[in-house]
């Protein structure tokens, strides 16, 4: 099987907080699902991400604990890798940003962009705030947007309209800190010539054509109406990794550059610790290697942008990104997640409220924001598992594996089909199989995993009309053709999910008498087995939430008061940092 090279990767997580559920399908999540399907498709992947943990958030928490900002984040960083661990995401190396050789690496690669000659030194108006005692980053200042008026606007950018700001930009800016007016001042700073790429950038986008059109349509506009302006990379914060140009000793770099730059790092990485310190240039350099990053829409500007242009100064053939999957916002209940509010689930209570990985897992990718904003309800949460997992998908796989282990003990044998309904079902199989696969490689995955439900709704249909239950004593053939075509479904069923909910596809695969490491599709899941073959006991996979649970989690008042119980025993377990 000829395979290709792929990078992986997930925007790096800011280490002052638990991601909640939005943060977690639109990056952490949707890249696992992507990175497994891709090794079951036989592709060559390295998924990495890691802890972004540099910059003045850090910076002030640690002063007012009296602590080291590494002391601060080292306890962080290991309860986030825990839970990737309970969220069954198959990381090839999550790493942080305070690492020795993620620190040499962004060093290096900005002296070759410096000595290229695509970073020059400027004068900045920095923010200062006068109450605090420091210059404030971008993000620790908010006001009104210039352009679309939008009031919670950020100095480095609008969440609103997307725009890219610099603080002095904003109107009735405010420290977030403390809520003062900052007073601006002149600082010399490193500018990154985003301005010497700006053509380079445009071409790449508009001949791209696996982009989202989102990315796309955001990325040209910006270009065309505003074009690209230089972009200041060093800050006077202390927490980071120092400046390399010449006469900048007292700067760091920009949390953002330095987090970019960590999908490289995080590769070299990797297979440094195999022993392998050279390999990492295959999946960066060769000409055939892709490169996949899954974010959230606010990010495309650093991802669509920033990232690419960073590569191209390099003057080096760095793979440009192959898919930017940058969603957009999962509301809760039609509001914002927000700590400060305590609006929204964080993934640490998510679990704890229902104690199944897979259930999350499944429910988010079927409600993962790819075209627009998308609310989380807890209706559409138990309906996911109730109906879609229970009744439609489970349902189906355990009926035709019960009727094979009743009327054939087990075994499957091939058959020739002649009827129209196993003809046309067996087609319709395929058809789901094929556009499953592409629209997989598309990065689509909410869209399908809906032909995972269509499928086990079909099945049932199907069972249902050819009723192998009171045929099997007047004609053995029928019935046997019938769960011929229905292994072949529940065993294609059991692979397209195997991305989603792996714990269950395993245990699926296990009654199908499958091992989970053979799951590596050349063409059809068919081909994972040679007829006839003998299945496993079956039992059932899915089960329906306790109606107990439910009464809770569908009643305002009941589930608000569960909900505040359960973050409160969370906050004896979270790191100081990370407790609400």
């Amino acid at each position: 099987m000829v395979t290709g090279k792929w990078v992986v990767t997930s925007a790096w997580p800011y280490i002052n907080s638990v991601p909640h559920l939005g943060n977690m399908i639109g990056s952490v999540l949707s890249a696992d699902v992507f990175a497994r399907f891709l090794r079951m498709m036989g592709e060559d992947v390295v998924f990495v991400s890691g802890s972004d943990e540099h910059g003045t958030v850090i910076e002030v928490e640690a002063r007012k604990k009296n602590v080291s900002p590494v002391e601060l984040t080292n306890s962080s960083h290991e309860y986030i890798v825990r839970l990737w661990g309970l969220w069954n995401i198959s990381f090839d190396n999550y790493t942080r940003t305070e690492n020795e050789i993620h620190k040499e690496f962004v060093r290096r690669f900005m002296l070759k962009i410096y000595e290229n000659g695509f970073i020059d030194k400027r004068e900045q108006v920095i923010p200062y705030c006068p109450k605090d005692k420091i210059y404030l980053p971008d993000r620790f200042v908010e006001g009104v947007c210039p352009y679309c008026g939008f009031e919670g606007a950020r100095g480095d950018q609008c969440d609103n309209c997307g725009r890219l700001l610099e603080p002095e930009q904003l109107i009735n800016p405010r420290c977030v800190l403390c809520g003062s007016t900052p007073i601006f001042r002149k600082r010399e700073h490193w500018f990154f010539r985003l301005d010497k790429l700006e053509k380079n950038i445009l071409e790449w986008v508009t001949r791209h054509d696996l982009l989202d059109e989102n990315v796309k349509n955001f990325t040209k506009s910006w270009i065309e109406t505003t074009g690209l302006a230089p972009r200041s990379l060093t800050r006077d914060n202390k927490w980071g990794i120092p400046s390399p140009f010449p006469g900048s000793e007292d700067k760091t770099i920009y949390v953002w550059f330095d987090a970019l730059l960590g999908y490289l790092s995080a590769t070299k990485e990797y297979f440094a610790k195999l022993g392998r310190e050279g390999d990492w240039v295959r999946y960066w350099l060769d000409s055939g290697a892709k490169t996949a990053y899954f974010i959230g829409k606010d990010n495309i500007p650093f991802h669509a942008v920033i990232l690419p242009a960073l590569l191209m100064a390099t003057g080096e053939p760095y793979v440009l990104p192959t898919i930017i999957s940058a969603t957009e916002y999962l509301m809760y209940e039609g509001r914002k997640f927000s700590k400060s509010r305590r609006v929204g689930v964080w993934i640490d209570e998510a679990l704890k409220i229902v104690n199944n990985t897979d259930y999350w897992r499944y429910s988010l990718i079927r409600m993962r924001p790819e075209d627009k904003d998308t609310n989380f309800k807890w209706s559409e949460f138990v309906r996911f598992v109730n109906n879609e997992l229970n009744d439609h998908i489970g349902n189906f796989i355990h009926r035709v594996l019960t009727l094979i282990y009743r009327f054939f003990d087990g075994v499957v044998d091939d058959a020739r089909l002649t009827g129209s309904a196993d003809l046309e079902f067996r087609k319709y199989v395929d058809e789901v199989w094929n556009s499953y696969k592409s629209l997989m490689y598309r990065a689509r995955l909410r869209e399908a995993s809906e032909l995972i439900v269509k499928l086990g709704e079909r099945g049932n249909q199907y069972i249902n009309v050819k009723a192998p239950w009171a045929k099997i004593k007047e004609d053995v053939n029928d019935v046997k053709n019938t769960l011929n075509v229905g292994f072949t479904a529940v065993l294609t069923l059991g692979v397209m999910l195997y991305p989603i909910v792996p714990q269950s596809s395993k245990k699926i695969l296990e009654i199908l008498n499958v091992r989970e490491e053979r799951v590596v599709i050349a063409g059809h899941p068919i081909e994972l087995v040679k007829l006839p073959h003998k299945i496993n006991k079956p039992e059932q996979v899915f089960t329906k939430l306790p109606q107990s649970l439910v009464d809770v989690l569908l009643n305002d008042f009941e589930r608000e008061r569960y909900l505040e119980r359960v973050r409160n025993e969370l906050n004896n377990e979270r790191p100081e940092v990370l407790r609400f």
